[in-house]
């Protein structure tokens, strides 16, 4: 239940206008499409699928109202990669920064925008984005870039299922034959959620693209035939230009990459693009045989000439022993922000696979995730400041305080033998090192970088470990309470609850106030025709 807190409620929440308000009105429904021949019931948004891709410019404020129209299940939206400066309120994770958003319920997400570069939006409710809904974010800067590009394209990446999540999930943890703890395998590649999705480009161009791995469960190689790319930036860090050699570059779900390429100056052929799902992951290290006939890639194409031919698509396999990756931790950042120290808190997260009465089971140092009775955040504003400080209060495991100013580092020991990609909300982190498959638990620090790579999604490797780091505090120094979930983006581990909270500085509660729409849904009254707050700036 609540606290007496809550119920009460504070009024408002004030966002400063920092420029133009971008005001979106979604009511989240189902709708049935296709986008590999296979028909079936997705989340949409207003009646349309695949849901729109947002453009925005720095200093904008994104202003979206979310019905939830699904009739049968709750939601909640997370802005992947933002910041949320004095914003947790509207990261949008259920039971951790707000309650679910029920069905006939609606509230407002107020996001101002001061990053530029590619970033996405899901559902963070337990299944929903495999299903459908989620899309792409692209920040624009409002001055020149210090490289050139003549256009930009977005390219998203996923794996796509013939069926419904609550069928999946119902398999991988509970299945009719076989072990349980199997994800299901992908039926489709999609690119811009289609197969055979064609890309027009002129010669003699350079493009600035955009890469989003929007996927579930495997990790991805992204490859443009016979094309070099130049990353520029990871995650929405811009980076020193550095051409992928060779170019294989490997994504995870949740990553993004600015990449620029520079078309030929020939429009006698079209050339593939491929994304190859990593077999080593999902067939390998699980000791599973494909299935006869199973194709683990998909195939776009690189259109400079509708009726010039297309040539056939070489069967790729892509896994870690076959191809060289471009090592995401040598991307430098263009800002400098040297390495932080010294370290104030140091967390170690020791996460396992097991099975509990033949259920799939991770867990973190020795302990797996329980959703607490409120929202985290909420517990978090409802408690004196020393009380706050006391990760018992917040009612589950795996709650992690820091204190404002200090330097977090995190120590990610993989123990299971495939691979993870973590994610962390609210921040980017320094990249100190990051070992190789059966590289073993973190035992020291090993050739760290003055000048680390920094992003919001990392994969740690089989059996390895990653280091990382970040500082508790805004880049204004003021001091806020902020919320961030720590989590594996596979959506089947998230099932299994494979995922931390970090408590930010709770003991500073001045700057945040519950908006009442968010209020209001936790009172589990319906919304339809309930008031919002006028728009930013307004």
């Amino acid at each position: 239940m609540l606290r007496t807190f809550l119920l009460l409620g504070l009024t408002g929440f004030a966002q400063e206008a920092f420029g133009r308000n971008v005001y979106l009105d979604w009511n989240l429904t189902w709708v049935n499409a296709a986008p590999n021949g296979f028909e079936r019931p997705i989340i949409g948004i207003n009646g349309q699928w695949p849901c729109p891709q947002i453009d925005l410019h720095i200093g904008d404020n994104l202003v979206v109202d979310v019905y939830n129209g699904l009739g049968n299940e709750s939601t909640g939206i997370h802005w992947h990669g933002f910041h949320q400066n004095y914003n947790t309120f509207m990261d949008g994770v259920p039971d951790i920064t707000q309650c679910p958003l029920k069905p006939n319920q609606r509230m407002r997400y107020v996001i101002p925008v001061n990053q530029t570069g590619s970033y996405w939006y899901h559902s963070h409710q337990e299944g929903q984005y495999p299903d459908g809904i989620r899309g792409p974010i692209i920040v624009h800067d409002t001055k020149p870039a210090d490289f050139h590009y003549d256009e930009e394209i977005t390219v998203t990446l996923s794996d796509w299922y013939n069926r419904q999540m609550p069928h999946l999930k119902e398999e991988y943890m509970y299945p009719t034959a076989g072990p349980a703890g199997l994800e299901p395998l992908p039926d489709a590649v999609l690119f811009n959620d289609a197969v055979g999705t064609k890309i027009p480009v002129k010669p003699n161009k350079t493009y600035l693209i955009h890469v989003i791995c929007m996927g579930n469960w495997p990790g991805h190689a992204f490859i443009v035939e016979d094309h070099d790319l130049t990353v520029v930036r990871a995650d929405g860090v811009p980076v020193e230009p550095k051409l992928a050699t060779p170019q294989y570059l490997r994504m995870t779900v949740g990553q993004r990459l600015d990449l620029l390429l520079t078309t030929k100056n020939d429009t006698s052929r079209n050339y593939a693009i491929w994304d190859g799902l990593d077999i080593d992951e999902m067939f390998i290290r699980e000791n599973r045989t494909p299935p006869p006939g199973y194709n683990a890639n998909g195939t776009a194409w690189l259109m400079y000439n509708e009726d010039a031919p297309f040539l056939p698509s070489p069967d790729i396999q892509i896994h870690n022993a076959s191809l060289e990756f471009l090592d995401d931790v040598t991307l430098q950042p263009k800002d400098g922000l040297p390495l932080l120290e010294p370290v104030d808190r140091q967390i170690v997260l020791d996460f396992s696979y097991s099975q509990v009465d033949g259920v799939p089971n991770y867990n973190i140092n020795g302990k797996t995730y329980v959703a607490p009775g409120e929202p985290t955040l909420y517990t978090a504003l409802s408690a004196d400041r020393q009380e706050a400080l006391d990760p018992a209060i917040y009612g589950s495991v795996n709650q992690y305080v820091v204190q404002y100013g200090e330097i977090v580092e995190l120590v990610i020991n993989n123990n299971h033998n495939n691979l993870h990609p973590w994610h962390l909300h609210g921040h980017d982190f320094q990249i100190l090192q990051r070992t190789y498959p059966e590289g073993g638990a973190f035992n020291g620090y090993h050739n760290i970088s003055a000048i680390p790579s920094r992003r919001d999604t990392l994969m740690v490797e089989p059996k390895g470990h990653a280091v990382l780091r970040f500082k508790a505090m805004n880049p204004d120094k003021s001091p806020c309470l902020r919320v961030w979930m720590l989590h594996c983006h596979i959506e089947f581990h998230m099932q299994t609850r494979l995922m931390a909270v970090i408590i930010e500085a709770p003991d500073y509660l001045q700057n945040l106030s519950m908006p009442a729409d968010h209020r209001d849904v936790c009172g589990g009254k319906p919304s339809l025709f309930a008031p919002l707050p006028p728009l930013p700036g307004l």
